[in-house]
């Protein structure tokens, strides 16, 4: 089993001086019903990010997959053995869980192994490994019997014109 995580969030007294604001579990886990955790640790709406002494909590509300348009998100996730074998595949033969998002996904693997689907290959990815993951029709697989958690940093992103006029029509996009 995975430990769990900690989320240690800085900020500003009145005075200016630098301090700890939150140090515990991140406070929102979400379960997509597919044997994988979402553990969203922090998000930007945009950038610049707005620096402020503190803010509300930027992971509450309803777990969105990909970051806005223009900002960021750090999350974990733990998929668990036997991830995605569960789900029947799709009526077009590709892999049930196949999407994509207008972000640029930096994974990266902090324990366990993944399979990283593509449209053309796999890729087996596994601890210490680090995928950059721009904009691709993607999946991911736990095929072993532990539980991987990669940390995903997710950056908000466009499609160029040219790849977008070579993409699909029906373009999935996660939201």
């Amino acid at each position: 089993m995975t430990k769990p995580a900690r989320r240690v969030v800085t900020g500003h007294d009145a005075t200016g001086k630098s301090v700890v604001l939150r140090d515990g579990m991140p406070p929102n886990v979400h379960n997509k019903g597919t044997d994988v955790d979402f553990i969203e640790i922090w998000n930007t709406e945009g950038a610049p990010a707005p620096l402020h002494a503190d803010e509300p909590e930027p992971t509450a509300g309803p777990m969105k997959l990909p970051p806005a348009r223009n900002g960021t998100k750090v999350r974990f996730n733990d998929f668990y053995p036997g991830h995605i074998k569960k789900l029947p595949p799709r009526a077009d033969g590709r892999h049930p869980m196949m999407h994509r998002t207008r972000s640029v996904d930096y994974g990266i693997v902090l324990e366990g192994e993944i399979y990283l689907i593509l449209d053309d290959s796999e890729v087996l990815l596994k601890a210490g490994d680090i995928v950059v993951q721009r904009g691709t029709d993607h999946a991911w697989e736990n095929r072993s019997d532990r539980v991987c958690r990669v940390a995903f940093i997710l950056v908000g992103a466009e499609f160029s014109p040219e790849l977008r006029a070579v993409l699909p029509n029906e373009l999935e996009l996660r939201t």
